[in-house]
């Protein structure tokens, strides 16, 4: 058994509340250059060239890359062999969550109650996502979530029979649908599979993946290929202006479901698509 104090964990997680709203995954950063190199639009790379210049203010000035700075979504992989000391996990994951976006200087977007709409001012609480894991460390993901792409988000309960060709029409429905409002180029989380809460988790869960590498199922690897180079056809590009790069990757999980279902969620994340992920 090995002990982790609830300090180290907020600890932790101030930081990476800072560091994903002010700088780009690695991952990220390669897509997003490839789509400066293959964008064949004049504006579309005017625009991507525009971004890529605001990224670099935003590093070099300590500005966050987005003025969305998010709800912070955080994922934990629990080991079953840790032990957690000196508070409660989910009050020392809020505290990360506050001081992180109160010494960050990031934007307070979240609101105590859906209907009533006051600002709890400090961006807390987090959406917490825990699962328990083999080992004795806790893998941390933060990936705070704008809601200009949250909101053109889909979950389709389709039926059997409607097949791999259903899957394709629900996720080119949603990203068509989103046009320009979910901020493209985009990536694209797609879940399928499981229950209605199940692949919207899949789907929140697949945009933190390293998005330079595909799925190591083959046919879900190819339905990823496949939906990039459809989503990246129809057109919407850069800024929803027009262009060869509508999205940047397509990231698609999977999960066993029941006979009588076939359930799909689409959850689209703009360019910056914010994520980091440490062990402790």
């Amino acid at each position: 058994m090995r002990t982790i104090q609830a300090d180290v964990i907020t600890k932790n997680i101030r930081e990476m509340c800072i560091e994903a709203n002010h700088f780009l995954s690695d991952d990220m950063r390669q897509v997003f250059e490839n789509a400066v190199e293959t964008e064949n639009s004049v504006l579309g790379k005017q625009i991507l060239l525009q971004l890529k210049e605001n990224l670099k203010i935003a590093g070099e000035d300590m500005i966050p890359i987005c003025q969305d700075t998010g709800m912070a979504v955080i994922f934990l992989k629990i080991g079953q062999d840790v032990h957690i000391e000196g508070g409660s996990l989910k009050a020392a994951v809020d505290e990360g969550v506050r001081q992180g976006y109160t010494d960050g200087y990031l934007r307070k977007s979240v609101v105590s109650d859906p209907i009533e709409r006051i600002n709890t001012n400090d961006n807390t609480p987090a959406v917490l996502h825990i699962e328990i894991v083999d080992g004795d460390q806790i893998e941390i993901t933060v990936a705070p979530k704008g809601f200009g792409s949250e909101n053109m988000s889909r979950i389709f309960m389709l039926k059997p029979a409607d097949g791999i060709e259903g899957v394709k029409d629900a996720i080119l429905t949603a990203v068509r649908d989103a046009g320009p409002n979910a901020c493209p180029p985009m990536i694209v989380g797609v879940g399928i599979g499981g229950t209605f809460e199940k692949c919207a988790l899949m789907a929140k869960h697949a945009l933190t993946r390293n998005v330079t590498k595909g799925s190591p199922v083959p046919y879900v690897y190819a339905l990823e290929q496949e939906m990039l180079q459809k989503i990246n056809a129809l057109g919407i590009g850069p800024g929803g202006l027009g262009g060869a790069v509508t999205a940047l990757a397509v990231n698609i999980e999977t999960y066993p479901t029941h006979i009588a279902g076939l359930p799909v969620a689409v959850n689209i994340c703009c360019h910056v698509n914010r994520h980091v992920r440490r062990v402790i």
